[in-house]
């Protein structure tokens, strides 16, 4: 039995959409980072991007577990004396929910050219629609709510 790396030309990219709707947040994210990566694909292999396109919809509805919608606090340093933002999460939420969602999978993909390329490949939207529907994207109902 032969090791097959699949070649660039190979990979045949799925669409995905995925319902955040009373969703955790971090089970849902290290879900869809495992999607963007490939890790659901038998011919995965972590040097190439082999992962598929997933679209989030329903983001601000997602569920903040525990005491995290008063503690948590996303923090932004400029680098200068007296630069630091610091933003608490009911506050995006409130703003940008898609923000909440796209950096909780951005902290699970590698912090390389590579996991900024699996990254591009994530859509995240507030409402209930998208434009992605020329795709023909398949609803995936993930597990663990």
């Amino acid at each position: 039995m032969k090791t097959i790396t699949p070649s660039p030309g190979d990979i045949t990219r799925a669409w995905y959409v995925i319902d955040a709707t009373d969703f955790a947040l971090g089970r849902m994210s290290s879900q869809i980072a495992a999607i963007l990566r490939g890790k659901n694909k038998p011919y995965y292999v972590p040097n190439i991007d082999t992962g598929d396109y997933v679209v989030v919809i329903n983001a601000e509805k997602v569920k903040i577990t525990g005491t995290k919608m008063l503690s948590k606090v996303y923090e932004a340093y400029s680098g200068y004396p007296g630069g630091l933002k610091q933003t608490a999460i009911a506050d995006v939420l409130a703003k940008h929910p898609e923000r909440i969602i796209q950096h909780a999978v951005k902290g699970m993909l590698p912090k390389n050219t590579l996991g900024r390329h699996m990254f591009e490949k994530l859509k995240v939207y507030a409402g209930n629609e998208h434009p992605h529907e020329a795709q023909n994207p398949i609803t995936l109902n993930l597990k663990y709510s």
